[in-house]
């Protein structure tokens, strides 16, 4: 039985949950344990979240693209340039489709009590989509710098923003987790 298919909270556990949120609970700082009921559905919520700010962005740039290829401009490209469109059109088109697709998952499956298994695969998905948009990004820079800046300085520059990604992006949350787990096992290690 997975968490989200066990029976519904009766009143005492209800009471006892609650117990946890009011100001007999850790000081200030403590974080607050959750239930695993509580946790899947913070996580759902969050991915929610990121889903409604992805989805705007990624929209917004596929919508763009498409357009390009209608512009007078699009017919004096090279042949170099005209497949980094392909693929840019392409992985947008991607990273539109893993970003919407938690949306599509938790439409399908909801009621199914698989929240826990929808949160995983949404999180996942949303990773896919994060890969597909810095890609998208990356390849729409090239294409717009190689016609604006002369030379192999537009590979330069996107080579140093798809960088920035990379840092910002996967660097640092791997960076920032790798610090919470050392301090978590200090801390545990204190404790015994």
């Amino acid at each position: 039985m997975t968490m989200t298919e066990q029976p519904v909270e009766t009143a005492g556990e209800d009471t006892a949950c609650c117990a946890r949120h009011d100001s007999h609970g850790p000081g200030p700082g403590a974080e607050v344990p959750e239930t695993a009921r509580e946790r899947v559905n913070r996580r759902w919520n969050e991915i929610l979240q990121e889903t409604r700010v992805t989805q705007t962005g990624v929209q917004i740039l596929f919508g763009f693209l498409l357009s390009v290829a209608f512009t007078p401009l699009f017919r004096e490209l090279e042949t170099f340039d005209r497949v980094v469109y392909v693929i840019t059109v392409v992985l947008g088109a991607a990273a539109t489709g893993s970003l919407i697709a938690p949306v599509s998952i938790h439409r399908f499956l909801s009621g199914q009590r698989m929240k826990d298994e929808v949160v995983e695969a949404a999180g996942r998905l949303m990773m896919c989509g994060m890969v597909l948009l810095a890609l998208t990004i990356g390849c729409t820079l090239l294409l717009i710098l190689r016609v604006v800046v002369p030379g192999v300085l537009a590979e330069i520059l996107v080579g140093a923003v798809m960088l920035w990604f990379g840092l910002c992006w996967y660097v640092l949350p791997l960076r920032l987790r790798r610090r919470a787990a050392r301090r978590s096992g200090a801390d545990d290690a204190q404790r015994t």
